[in-house]
């Protein structure tokens, strides 16, 4: 059925196009992971990296969403990040600015106006980002702040001028990810899916061949607790979760909404019964990348600030004490983000306007309690789900004394951007009358999958 419904794919002539056409300009971003900044020494800058994304922190997410990019000093290092950034700004600023929240409701003229304002965004935070950067490199095998971590060789020589650098890097930075917002917006427009989150999706998969690499090695030179029926069982736990994570991102509360009758000229139409869907996960992966973020804010400090990385190692001494931090974070910010974002007044509002009613449930008022109701509800339980599945890394790094690198954020946005692409590829086909992933008489994908673009 599924090797049917692949081969499908490629009697279609437009979506067959499309689909090259998304895998070209993904080499083509791949291709410049491996340019690197002017003035820096690449060869250095590995050696120095490769201690410091040992502890991960917000160095090593951001040199995942990267993929790999920031480990290489590459004109990608910013990847996609600061696109992602601004839009994440841009959605909190429309709950609290009129303005903003009236160009929301105006259509595709207003989410046009509210994209522009996203790219300038994405442009000013680049450039206050590629200022970081460029500091950053220029003080490897200069400071004395490290902490006694080998960074005894110098990424940036002194013959480089340190003004002329950080022009440099900053342009070439910020035209970097100006570059990954324009391939990303073509993909959209011209090929499958979602771009920025396939771009982010890229940089995440490429990542798995070295981490099994790296498995495989600690099997041979048994570092692994369990040897390989420990590796075994990382494998059947590592297909259970993706079991999870993708039935939970499918999952949804569906509110049964029923319209009365209406007369449309001489005619008169029926009532109908639809539902209104709430997602169980409506936050998506932000709040696993915003309590990430603060937990890694003291090492990120550390950096200029000394005393800092003190209070980060005695934050991570004792692993139960961080890990019930980072679940209380994520539980937080999965309410506070989903009630920024989702308004239940307004779809109250709207069921109202449009002659539809709850049934049981009054217009209005009560309408918006139900909803509101119903979906703190779900977000508890979406909430727990997050949290779980951002520490089952944490817990098989104690148990087997490894590093799981596919899973948490990484595994909930590889995940989801999957059934997105997988969705709209089965839209082309159910569209032009073949059958589809799955099947003929199989459930369909349906609702808007919440992918890490829309993050």
């Amino acid at each position: 059925m599924a090797l049917n419904a692949i081969s499908n794919i490629f009697r279609v002539a437009e979506l067959r196009a499309r689909i090259v056409y998304t895998l070209v300009l993904l080499a083509i971003y791949r291709l410049g992971i491996f340019i690197s900044t002017p003035g820096v020494d690449r060869v250095a800058l590995n050696a120095v990296m490769e201690a410091r994304l040992k502890d991960g922190g917000l160095l090593g997410l951001f040199n995942m969403f990267s993929g790999g990019a920031l480990n290489q000093a590459s004109i990608f290092a910013l990847g996609i990040m600061p696109y992602v950034s601004a839009s994440i700004i841009m959605q909190l600023l429309a709950v609290v600015v009129p303005s903003l929240e009236r160009l929301q409701k105006e259509g595709a003229a207003g989410r046009q106006k509210i994209n522009q304002y996203t790219r300038y965004g994405s442009i000013l935070l680049s450039v206050v980002q590629g200022i970081g950067i460029s500091r950053y490199l220029y003080s490897f095998g200069r400071s004395s702040l490290d902490d006694g971590v080998a960074l005894d060789k110098i990424v940036v020589p002194d013959s480089v001028n340190t003004v002329w650098f950080s022009f440099l890097t900053v342009i070439t930075l910020t035209a970097g990810t100006a570059f990954i917002m324009w391939l990303g917006e073509r993909i959209t427009e011209n090929g499958i899916g979602n771009g920025i989150s396939l771009v982010i999706f890229s940089g995440i998969v490429v990542g798995i061949p070295p981490a099994a690499q790296q498995l495989w090695q600690s099997v041979e030179a048994e570092s692994i607790t369990g040897g390989l029926g420990g590796v075994v069982g990382l494998m059947f736990l590592m297909v259970v979760i993706i079991g999870a994570v993708v039935f939970v991102e499918r999952g949804m509360r569906r509110i049964p909404v029923q319209y009365a009758k209406r007369v449309s000229g001489r005619q008169m139409f029926a009532g109908q019964a639809t539902y209104f869907p709430l997602k169980v996960n409506a936050s998506g992966v932000i709040p696993p990348i915003f309590a990430g973020a603060l937990l890694s804010f003291p090492a990120t400090v550390a950096t200029w600030v000394p005393g800092m990385a003190g209070v980060q190692r005695a934050l991570q001494s004792n692993q139960w004490v961080y890990s019930g931090l980072f679940v209380a974070l994520i539980i937080f910010f999965a309410y506070f983000y989903t009630s920024l974002t989702f308004r239940a007044d307004d779809v109250a509002d709207n069921i109202k306007k449009q002659g539809g009613y709850i049934p049981g449930i009054r217009p209005g008022r009560q309408t918006a309690d139900f909803i509101e109701r119903v979906l703190n509800r779900l977000t508890f339980g979406g909430a727990l789900y997050l949290a779980a599945i951002c520490v089952v890394p944490t817990v098989l790094a104690g148990v087997l004394q490894v590093q799981f690198y596919f899973g948490g954020t990484a595994l909930l946005i590889v995940v989801g951007v999957a059934l997105d692409t997988v969705q709209q590829i089965e839209q082309h086909l159910i569209s032009r009358n073949y059958e589809g992933f799955a099947g003929p008489r199989g459930p369909r994908i349906r609702g808007r999958i919440r992918s890490t673009a829309t993050v």
